[in-house]
């Protein structure tokens, strides 16, 4: 269950950024999941809220995801959506993006003071 340490990373690096910039609270997360990294983005956004529940910093913070399709590259030039067999020379495309599980965006609130 992989997904508990990827629920908990996202966690872990929202609040670290928010307590580094002065934030009472963090409002959302974004998160992109590549289509490929073999994670369940539904069970990370469950974990992610069991782990803020006693969290004041983080607490009522929403997780935004999105999946991204994946995107791959042949030697003959090829470039699209096919991840196992090049539709135009047979060969294998290096995927190059859709693997990735990134936090991209932050949303705190900070004090006036």
């Amino acid at each position: 269950m992989h997904e508990f340490s990827i629920a908990y990373d996202i966690y872990a690096t929202a609040r670290k950024a928010a307590i580094e910039h002065g934030a009472r609270e963090v409002r959302s997360v974004s998160v992109e999941f590549g289509e490929m990294a073999m994670v369940s983005p539904e069970q990370v956004s469950f974990l992610f809220g069991t782990l803020i529940e006693d969290d004041p910093v983080m607490k009522g913070a929403n997780l935004v995801v999105a999946v991204i399709p994946p995107l791959s590259r042949c030697t003959c030039g090829y470039e699209g959506a096919e991840r196992f067999v090049c539709p135009r020379c047979g060969g294998l495309p290096e995927l190059v993006k859709g693997r990735e599980i990134l936090v991209t965006n932050i949303e705190i609130e900070v004090s006036d003071e």
